[in-house]
């Protein structure tokens, strides 16, 4: 590749045990071309063989230098610390040894640097889901292209950007401001190491090209760090990395800790919340820690987060020990968030989480439509249709005038999805809400899934529609009733036989798996083999 820019850019790949991958992440680095005039490789103390493996890449390509550690640090920090002190060139990249960068990152990074004068210079990432590669993008919506923030504290949502691998740092900031990560087994090092950059005011110059690709292997025999979420440790790390970055940054500016104490519960503690469990001594712990750490925040800090994480925090609050309906909790926790029904009030009207647990959902009254945390409940209904029922939620859904709703599909490898027609909803017959018969024609979303390329296995989230009389809208993710959930062999015009498997999601969502003809239900054992091995692997 042909690059504008001369060699100014160190690539800082930190590796612990990942012979396998770690050469695809190096490769990454020198592809970007003679704008890259070092890739340092710092091996941690591995005990396989990546080492030996970034020893004979070194041996072939010059541009590569390689540290060993003798010990292991235990954490990420202070192999990129290493890294950073290594490095000659005026700027620095880092690169985990499981991801990849894009093609052309480093150019496109460093011409926005130079062109504005940024220390730190931002590009867009991906977290990549393998094997599907499903790629999600990372806080989507938070910058603009060509933008140039002359200081954080004009933009104090940047705390929701957490990554140290999507950006390019000039050396000089880093040394001159002191710069580094937490030495030591610190999980969510990048936390601290943010929080000291946007704390040092940097000009901060942003790029629409896709720069970093984070690869998300979560059947993997060994997880990251940060996916390893077993036990309470975790969340305890969490918290502390959240902690320390709140404190370095609201000693800097205000508005920026307050933003990241917003973020915390808008963001951190909600994906935990969702991703509970049902053990019960992990729930106790994790609510426990929760409720101690949230009596450091502040009523404005509470208050200026959204009506949802408002109610979670005021669910903490009220009661020591997780309640009765803690599944609910996690549910109403996934993204979009959806409060199953019973729907309690006080005698004055006022909606509240349970009778059990009368908390006040304050802001139920001024949510928008689409932000209301509907619960559609989906059962079969014959063999081709699906009899959906959308609950109301303390009368504001009847307000808008429900009118009709539409069955929806998203691949999980990405793309549009396919829409069903709209059919008219009406209202029950015992007054809990609307319902609708909505075409569930398998075979042919297994045809639609085959013109967009898919071969073997096929994996759809399913979404319902619903279109209200004054114009409002929204998409809920289906609850799936049990007799739902039933692998089924359809008859199929053109693969003789279609194995569908509808299943429950992590959040609670109804999805589906399409195995069409003999090789697509190959595939789909052989994934059902993998998840259960991961199971059984994370037991």
């Amino acid at each position: 590749m042909t690059s504008i820019n001369p060699a100014t850019v160190s690539v800082v790949v930190i590796a612990y045990n990942d012979a396998g991958l770690v050469g695809e992440a190096v490769s990454s680095a020198l592809d970007q071309g003679p704008v890259v005039d070092e890739v340092i490789a710092v091996n941690d103390a591995s005990s396989d063989d990546t080492g030996r493996v970034l020893d004979e890449l070194a041996a072939r390509h010059p541009r590569l230098k390689v540290l060993h550690r003798t010990e292991n640090s235990g954490g990420c920090g202070t192999p990129r610390n290493d890294g950073i002190a290594a490095a000659t060139a005026p700027y620095v990249l880092f690169l985990d040894s499981d991801d990849v960068l894009a093609p052309g990152a480093a150019d496109a990074l460093v011409r926005a640097a130079e062109r504005h004068r940024a220390p730190v210079t931002v590009g867009a990432c991906v977290r990549r889901e393998l094997p599907q590669h499903q790629d999600v993008p990372w806080v989507p919506g938070l910058y603009t292209a060509g933008d140039v923030i002359e200081r954080p504290a004009d933009r104090p949502e940047l705390v929701r950007d957490t990554l140290c691998v999507n950006k390019l740092y000039a050396r000089s900031f880093l040394d001159e401001h002191d710069i580094r990560f937490p030495d030591g087994r610190f999980v969510y090092e990048d936390f601290v190491f943010t929080a000291r950059v946007l704390a040092a005011a940097p000009r901060v110059a942003v790029i629409d090209d896709l720069v970093y690709i984070w690869h998300v292997r979560r059947s993997a025999a060994q997880v990251s760090i940060s996916l390893d979420r077993k036990d309470v440790a975790n969340w305890l790390s969490r918290i502390e990395a959240h902690r320390t970055a709140a404190r370095i940054i609201g000693a800097s500016s205000p508005e920026l800790g307050h933003a990241c104490q917003v973020k915390f519960l808008e963001y951190d503690l909600r994906m935990y919340l969702r991703e509970l469990g049902s053990d019960p001594d992990y729930q106790a712990a994790w609510w426990t820690a929760t409720r101690d750490y949230l009596t450091g925040f502040t009523d404005a800090d509470v208050a200026a987060a959204g009506a949802h994480a408002r109610w979670i925090v005021g669910l903490l609050r009220a009661t020591p020990t997780p309640p009765a309906d803690v599944e609910r909790l996690t549910r109403f926790a996934a993204e979009p968030p959806r409060l199953l029904p019973p729907y309690a009030s006080t005698p004055q009207g006022l909606p509240v989480w349970s009778e059990e647990l009368p908390v006040e959902l304050d802001g139920m009254a001024t949510l928008a439509t689409g932000e209301l945390p509907v619960t559609v409940d989906a059962r079969l209904s014959g063999t081709t249709s699906l009899r959906i029922r959308v609950h109301d939620m303390y009368g504001r859904l009847a307000a808008a005038g429900p009118r009709t709703a539409w069955l929806g599909f998203q691949a999980r490898s990405g793309g549009e999805p396919v829409l069903g027609e709209p059919v008219e909803l009406t209202p029950a017959a015992d007054g809990d809400g609307w319902t609708a018969e909505l075409p569930f024609r398998l075979a042919a979303l297994a045809e639609a899934g085959r013109r967009r390329g898919g071969r073997g296995m096929q994996a759809w989230g399913v979404q319902i529609g619903v279109r209200c009389a004054d114009g409002s809208s929204l998409v809920i993710p289906p609850r799936p009733l049990d007799e739902l959930l039933r692998r089924r062999a359809l008859p199929s015009s053109r693969y003789g036989v279609l194995l569908a498997q509808p299943y429950r999601t992590a959040a609670g969502s109804l999805g589906v798996r399409l195995a069409p003809g003999a090789s697509g239900a190959m595939s789909l054992v052989r994934n059902r083999l993998g998840r259960v091995r991961a199971s059984l692997r994370s037991g």
